[in-house]
């Protein structure tokens, strides 16, 4: 955890071998303070090798960026679509806007603030803002409202603004599924051979036998190739044939098993340890409380994925602390801290408040939930939205003004009364099945005679 800013340079000196005798005295401090004061931190990225990752999660070197910026890649836009850099979380923005301002000179041009996507000039805050103040509650009406400069908008906005229609006014907006992305639509994940898995749902990873035969049954049914533990105490099936989902669903559902939703902007998992219940160090019913979470919270949709955990003791092995929320269970109670990440970025979770009651978890829980659906961007991770608007203002919401946690809390069971279902089931019935989950006729084979 900490500042990671360096660590590219870092690393580079490990993978080469550098001899550092000379910088030992300032190494701690990074490239920039090499030579004893701050140097320009163009001047630092020029100095940087063409081997020097910048990218992560795509691993992009400098070199990459720099040839396509010699082959007229020349913003940032460009430079995401030819190499993937910056495409993807996003951090390295600024380090490969710098690149780009050290190899362009004054040719370079400092972007201006832009909107969301090509097809408006508007920003997420923006966007909100007016649908909430105008009560708009359909998406063709925003469009018309903030003059998009598109007829129907694109994959980029679309799904932002169905999001926050839903958020806004979940009684009264229909959810558009042709403004999400075929996971969503599909109620499963797509793999890359074009086949999907498919992840029932086990309340805080606690199963039955029942249960676990249903599994059996409908993976030797189904020809399922790969049966997989996930990290978040599920089981994932594998290789599933679009065509067969509807039928494996109306299976599961029949052992009582509904969708894990691993496929969707919310609730994901609620992972837990087992707690009081068998552990000796266990100080608290970890495992039902992170049933009870679950219970409530599924269904909800959320501007990017939310995973929790419960821990039944410090020693925290359902690894609470880099979850969206977590909860360590103590003796005298309960400690909750939010906006943990453990992907392509790694952050402890900052703490919330150390409550006495189970109710009290769920209150804040709830409450947290549904100020991060009120007010994050679509796609920001709860640890992006507080680095935002600040952890003393997510506990001055949610903590210290309990008749705004209160209302918090009301305003998501509102919209949990249309969204807490299992899209399995209605997706499962017959009337479903001929209309979008039939087969596509084979085109190659040749015409009967």
């Amino acid at each position: 955890y900490g500042d990671t800013t360096d660590a590219g340079w870092f690393f580079e000196m490990l993978k080469t071998g550098e001899d550092i005798s000379d910088i030992r005295d300032t190494l701690i401090y990074g490239p920039a303070f090499q030579g004893g004061e701050a140097l320009d931190p163009l001047a630092v990225v020029a100095a940087m090798p063409d081997s020097a990752e910048i990218c992560g999660c795509n691993g992009v070197c400098k070199g990459t960026i720099v040839q396509a910026i010699h082959d007229g890649a020349t913003d940032l836009g460009a430079i995401k679509a030819v190499t993937k850099a910056s495409a993807s979380c996003g951090n390295c923005t600024g380090l490969v806007e710098q690149v780009l301002a050290s190899t362009l000179g004054d040719e370079f041009q400092v972007p201006a603030p832009s909107g969301i996507c090509g097809c408006t000039d508007h920003s997420h805050e923006d966007i909100r803002r007016v649908i909430k103040s105008q009560a708009l509650k359909s998406i063709p009406a925003v469009m018309q409202e903030m003059g998009w400069k598109t007829s129907c908008g694109c994959h980029i906005c679309r799904p932002a603004l169905n999001y926050y229609m839903i958020a806004e006014w979940p009684l009264e907006y229909a959810d558009d599924l042709q403004s999400r992305f075929v996971n969503e639509r599909n109620h499963a994940n797509i793999q890359k051979d074009g086949t999907y898995s498919v992840v029932p749902r086990m309340w805080g990873g606690i199963t039955t036998p029942q249960e676990l035969r249903a599994i059996a049954d409908a993976a030797e049914k189904y020809n399922v190739p790969t049966i997989h533990v996930t990290g978040g105490q599920r089981i994932d099936l594998l290789g599933i044939q679009r065509e067969d989902l509807p039928a494996m669903w109306a299976d599961l559902n029949n052992a009582g098993l509904v969708s894990g939703h691993a496929y969707s902007k919310g609730l994901r998992t609620v992972k837990t340890c087992v707690g009081s219940d068998h552990c000796r160090f266990g100080t608290q019913d970890s495992t039902g409380l992170g049933i009870k979470l679950e219970k409530i919270l599924w269904g909800s949709w959320t501007p990017h994925k939310v995973k929790l955990a419960v821990s039944g003791c410090p020693r925290n092995c359902a690894e609470a602390t880099c979850k969206d929320l977590g909860v360590i269970c103590v003796d005298s109670g309960y400690q909750v801290s939010v906006a943990g990440a453990a992907g392509m970025e790694l952050k402890e979770t900052e703490a919330l408040a150390t409550v006495a009651t189970e109710q009290e978890v769920i209150d804040l829980a709830v409450a947290f939930i549904q100020l991060y659906r009120e007010s994050a961007n679509y796609l920001d991770r709860p640890y992006k939205w507080v680095a935002k608007v600040g952890m003393d203002w997510v506990i001055s919401q949610v903590v210290e003004d309990a008749e705004n946690r209160a209302a918090l809390c009301e305003r998501f069971e509102i919209s949990q009364s249309v969204y807490r279902k299992d899209p399995w089931a209605e997706q499962a019935k017959p009337e479903y099945r001929p209309r979008k989950w039939a087969a596509l006729a084979d085109l190659t084979l040749e015409a009967a005679e």
